[in-house]
């Protein structure tokens, strides 16, 4: 088993030194894509405008004449250093995993690294999906409803129309972005969990009822305060946790069967000794 394990013993000023040199690696891959991002924050902010015309287009609106406003001279800027913040992260993520990996993976075993690997890839692409989710289908449908409220004028009546801040939809969709971002990352997290056997699939199963109890109220917590979002955050959330189950239970037969496989080799040499 020693002969796995790549660590060596080191002084305490060479981990120091491993540490600080994967943090000057992340942080110079975030600020590169954060300019470049920044120099293209119009051109981004303008794809991230595309659910709010989607949702104009299912409202029978007029998409030419749809528009986002901003109140204050200086809005608009910092919206374009949070679009560039935004983007640098999640251009600069995979770089920032791999160097979290590297410090990391000196102190395990082979199979250690060989385990933690395939979640390393699985994370950023289920990210991706939940991403994805907020941006083709969640969004549109959260603004939808709340063009539904506008007002025609009419007798007796006034004119009541949405004309969203660029700020506060910017706010909107990284909310609902890296809540289903993370939302998405429960089967990764009991996966691992389970194959350290903190967890198992019965327990999970057990705790079906709390699970969903709390996504309710985490969704509240993460999302603007309105019904479509909260339910449209919680049913992915107790459907991830149904899959959790699944991902736990393979996890589960796998290691029953390395289980067998080893018994049965030490079996297997046991007789060959005695022969």
């Amino acid at each position: 088993m020693s002969g796995d394990i790549q660590d060596k013993p080191q002084p305490l000023i060479e981990h120091l030194m491993e540490l600080r040199t994967r943090l000057i690696w992340s942080i110079a891959a975030f600020f590169i894509a954060f300019i470049v991002c920044f120099i293209f924050a119009k051109h981004i902010f303008n794809y991230l405008v595309y659910p709010y015309k989607l949702a104009v287009s299912w409202a029978h609106l007029d998409v030419e004449k749809a528009q986002l406003i901003y109140t204050a001279p200086q809005e608009f800027f910092f919206t374009q250093v949070k679009v560039a913040m935004f983007g640098g992260l999640v251009i600069a993520f995979p770089i920032i995993a791999a160097q979290i990996y590297k410090f990391v993976a000196p102190g395990l075993y082979k199979n250690e690294r060989q385990a933690f690997l395939p979640f390393l890839i699985a994370s950023p692409i289920l990210f991706l999906m939940g991403g994805a989710l907020v941006y083709f289908f969640f969004t549109p449908m959260v603004m939808w409803f709340f063009l539904s409220m506008q007002q025609a004028p009419g007798h007796d009546e006034v004119a009541i129309s949405l004309l969203p801040k660029v700020s506060e939809y910017l706010s909107l969709i990284m909310t609902l972005v890296f809540s289903f971002g993370l939302v998405f990352q429960l089967p990764v997290i009991t996966t691992l969990l389970a194959r350290v056997g903190l967890l198992t699939s019965q327990w999970l199963a057990e705790k079906r009822k709390f699970a969903i109890v709390l996504a309710f109220v985490v969704a509240a917590v993460l999302t603007p305060p309105d019904p479509m979002s909260q339910i449209g955050l919680a049913l992915p959330t107790i459907l991830l946790y149904e899959i959790s189950i699944y991902a736990a239970r393979l996890v589960e037969r796998q290691r029953s069967k390395q289980a067998l496989e080893e018994a049965s080799k030490s079996s297997d040499v046991a007789k060959t000794d005695s022969v």
